[in-house]
């Protein structure tokens, strides 16, 4: 019995001396050429307490294989740029279209089909012939509900009062020929 006790114990022993070296090189101080030098501007945020500017790093040298994320220099890569076929002014809800041309009313425009296709019945209850058009921009696809082509401002402008009665938006595009 006292032999299985000092095995154990020796054992014990061995594990816990394994564990000590294993803790005490995996928790010593890192070398100075691993930390940065200065926290990132989103930590430096956070760290600095008095609510001054935090320090911005501008020497643009990232490590190789990590990419900088810079706000301003990936947010043009999201730019929307609109077809010129499809380009238009915006006119505010109120004002009145004198302008002769050819006009489309856009009453939104969703990702999902079945919001499209809600939208599209409502107009119809309205009385207005609308359309449901699919359109792909980059990887996503998008349903527009558009209401025209419109040539007779007066037709296009009661129709915009009309949308306007019943809580619906909508963007005026115009056409040009």
């Amino acid at each position: 019995d006292v032999s299985r006790l000092w095995g154990l114990a020796i054992g014990f022993g061995a594990g816990l001396c394994i564990a000590g070296v294993v803790y005490l090189t995996d928790h010593r101080a890192p070398d100075a050429s691993t930390q940065p030098q200065q926290p990132t501007p989103r930590h430096a945020a956070v760290n600095d307490a008095n609510g001054a500017d935090p320090p911005v790093d501008t020497s643009g040298d990232a490590p190789p294989g990590e990419s900088k994320y810079d706000f301003y220099q990936m947010l043009p890569k999201f730019e929307v740029v609109v077809p010129e076929k499809e380009r238009g002014t915006a006119m505010p809800p109120t004002a009145q279209i004198d302008r002769p041309g050819t006009y489309f009313l856009q009453v939104g425009s969703y990702r999902d089909a079945d919001v499209a296709d809600r939208i599209h019945s409502q107009l119809s209850k309205l009385g207005i012939d609308s359309t449901v058009q699919r359109v792909a921009v980059d990887n996503d696809v998008w349903h527009r509900v558009r209401i025209g082509p419109v040539k007779d401002l007066g037709r296009l402008n009661h129709l915009r009062a009309q949308l306007r009665k019943s809580d619906l938006d909508s963007l005026v595009i115009r056409v040009d020929e």
